[in-house]
């Protein structure tokens, strides 16, 4: 078994987290200045590894190994949310890191070749998944002009500002590039309520995001009957007991829905809302229950419709993300590390959470490792795993980064 260095791993990552630390949590927005400061330690520590490292045009930071490959990436971010967690991404990345230096250490896997990577903006401060898909080929130049954060900064003088204006940026280079690992902590409960350490992702699931407009009529609060009341809050929230138990016949039990924001015009006590919001999430690993879903909505839309007391229209919020299946070949070399290293320990689970590795998923074989997290809290400042998970998961992590290195050189 590959040996890392449990004390060295903790270190680093007790050291990222002081980049923008806030109580328990971190905030560390993509190309802030505390970002651009992290990056710049990571791409130190990356060289003192013995990896050439480098911060791209866009901001990732690219670890590459001087051995020839082919080559494991491993990667994740070191962005966090506003209210950001300490491990969210930042794990993956020093996992990765971690990886190469105790494959250099190691007489018999010195010669392998592993890249790291943290990709910038995974949490879309400015446009989401901006490093990996730069990485893949993707034209992101319009993200560059277009792009602006809450602030309302454009990307582009973000970029700037951060000195990387005509950087070069990283691309794939899938002559070398093989296989790609994303190690991550879960940010759900399962693992935990479960009883196990390692989750080896089958798919990240297809998320799909939905405005629903209805339209009634505004009209006065006191003088208007009840039997008359064309009232479009009353019409949204009664469509939501409706969805529920529709979308309940078609669940199974990782499937999840969510209305995330509700607006009532005009939002007056006095005033019989004319017009109401939606805005509705839904996610699953299966694009067959996706579709069963959307059909189950637009059916109910019809009803009422033709009901006639109010109207109801759809439109996509965001574009629809498909799921993406991790490579089978790459999850039996997780789970046989996992059972090697901590047996009966670990189980197959889909991501629930969009991850860079979907993107990378569509140009190389790609697959994820999960640790727990404590009591299923993510995005949030409390977020936190125990250390004798991180400490596994990177062995694990490690072990399987071997045994897809072996694969590639057989």
């Amino acid at each position: 078994m590959l040996k890392i260095n449990p004390a060295r791993l903790l270190d680093d990552l007790r050291h990222l987290r002081t980049f923008g630390a806030t109580g328990p949590g971190v905030v560390r927005l993509s190309l802030s200045s505390v970002d651009m400061d992290a990056r710049r330690w990571l791409a130190a520590r990356m060289n003192e590894a013995g990896l050439d490292a480098a911060i791209d045009g866009v901001g990732t930071v690219f670890g590459r190994s001087r051995n020839a490959g082919p080559a494991l990436l491993i990667g994740s971010h070191t962005d966090t949310q506003p209210t950001g967690g300490w491990l969210d991404g930042a794990l993956g990345v020093i996992f990765g890191l971690e990886i190469a230096r105790a494959l250099a250490e190691c007489e018999k896997t010195r010669h392998y070749a592993v890249d790291v990577a943290s990709w910038i903006d995974e949490e879309g401060t400015f446009s989401g998944f901006l490093g990996s898909r730069s990485f893949v080929g993707e034209n992101v130049d319009e993200a560059v002009r277009g792009a602006r954060n809450r602030e309302g900064v454009l990307l582009g003088d973000a970029l700037k500002h951060a000195g990387l204006i005509g950087t070069p940026r990283v691309r794939i280079d899938k002559t070398r590039h093989k296989a790609y690992l994303e190690p991550h902590i879960e940010q759900g409960g399962r693992l935990e309520a479960h009883g196990k350490s390692i989750g080896v992702v089958t798919t990240i699931v297809g998320i799909r995001e939905l405005k629903l407009r209805f339209t009634g009529q505004r009209n006065h609060a006191g003088t208007t009957p009840m039997s008359i009341r064309r009232d479009a809050g009353a019409a949204l929230v009664a469509f939501i007991a409706r969805m529920d138990e529709a979308f309940r016949r078609i669940a199974d039990a990782d499937t999840v829905w969510t209305v995330g924001r509700i607006e009532l015009d005009p939002g007056s006590f006095s005033v019989v809302p004319g017009a109401a919001d939606m805005y509705l999430q839904f996610r699953d690993a299966s694009a067959g229950r996706l579709r069963a879903m959307e059909a189950a909505l637009a059916a109910l839309i019809r009803d009422v419709n033709a009901e006639g007391k109010t109207r109801v229209a759809m439109t996509d919020s965001e574009p629809p993300e498909e799921p993406v299946v991790m490579d089978a070949a790459l999850q039996a070399h997780i789970a046989d590390a996992a059972e090697a290293l901590a047996p009966g320990q670990w189980e197959r689970m889909p991501s629930g959470a969009s991850h860079d590795a979907q993107v990378i998923a569509h140009h190389v074989p790609a697959c994820m490792l999960f640790v727990p997290s404590i009591g299923g809290v993510s995005h949030d400042f409390i977020e936190d795993t125990a250390e004798a998970h991180i400490v596994l998961g990177c062995e694990v992590a490690a072990q399987a980064s071997v045994n897809i290195l072996e694969g590639m050189s057989a």
